[in-house]
């Protein structure tokens, strides 16, 4: 059988896709990706309305926007709704579980650890260096207490999220396209291109929302490429955790998902011009980031 990528650095991905080759076919696929969309959607609504029915008048609002740090637990936890469908969708038209789409479970957690890890270290170093402010005044959100306070919640919030996408996309969606077409063009580039079409919101970011999509298809080829190599989804989390973790509760906007943020940035997510040099600063940090976790992969 022929290496699934370049020079046989996908090598390891056969060993994910086990699972999935039983049962290519792409009606399955299909069906379990509207499958996983009827549970997330009904959930999410039924989710809505309790938190819309007990809270007083604009909690509805504030809870669709992270605003505070209830809601925010709330709306990263409710991520495990797409886990939860993911679940239900590989067990009816794959017949496999939930473990099967992570990669084995030692090696995952491994993994993930020596990522994470990596990636700690390379925080530290960015933050020690030069320059030692980020140009701007930030901006307290929550007092340094009641932030630690909150931050075992977080975390575990951050990482029911983080890991859900990474499921979804860089698991059940990259393994069943994978199973049943060669072409990494395929089995990485359409996900990635249904991560970033979820990221598009012109509404809430005005005119950087295709800057962020982009950023967002470039991260989904990242992680898409760490799962391939690793295979397991152990490193993919690792990274969207580290950069969620970042980018959720240490510096956050104060009109989207700012709720359980140290700090956060004096304007607001609409603002275009201030924002955008922020993205680009995104852009070389996951560039990084993925060079940090390729290094740990080959070790």
């Amino acid at each position: 059988m022929k290496a699934e990528g370049p020079h046989g650095a996908y090598d390891n991905h056969r060993h994910l896709l086990s699972g999935a080759r039983r049962y290519p076919e792409i009606w399955r696929l299909l069906a379990g990706l509207v499958l996983i969309s009827v549970v997330v959607v009904t959930l999410n609504a039924l989710l809505f309305a309790v938190v819309a029915g007990l809270g007083a008048p604009g909690s509805a609002a504030a809870f669709l926007t992270g605003s505070s740090p209830l809601a925010l637990l709330v709306v990263l936890s409710s991520f495990v709704f797409a886990t939860f469908g993911v679940a239900l969708g590989a067990r009816l038209f794959q017949h496999r579980s939930l473990a099967s789409v992570l990669g084995e479970q030692s090696l995952t957690m491994r993994q993930f650890w020596r990522v994470l890890r990596a990636l700690l270290v390379l925080a530290l170093v960015i933050l020690i260096l030069p320059p030692y402010d980020l140009g701007v005044p930030l901006i307290a959100n929550l007092s340094l207490s009641k932030w630690l306070l909150l931050l075992p919640l977080s975390v575990i919030a951050v990482l029911i999220q983080t890991s859900a996408e990474e499921i979804l996309f860089r698991g059940y969606l990259q393994q069943s396209l994978a199973a049943r077409f060669r072409s990494p063009l395929i089995w990485m580039g359409l996900p990635s291109l249904l991560f970033a079409a979820g990221h598009y919101s012109p509404a809430t970011v005005g005119d950087n929302a295709l800057l962020i999509a982009i950023w967002a298809l470039a991260f989904g080829l990242l992680t898409a490429d760490l799962t391939a190599r690793a295979g397991t989804l152990g490193p993919a989390i690792a990274l969207h955790f580290f950069n969620n973790f970042t980018a959720l509760l240490v510096i956050s906007l104060p009109d989207n998902l700012g709720g359980l943020a140290l700090f956060h940035l004096p304007y607001e997510s609409s603002d275009t011009d201030a924002l955008r040099p922020w993205l680009f600063v995104d852009f070389a940090l996951m560039i990084v980031g993925w060079l940090t976790a390729r290094l740990v992969l080959r070790r």
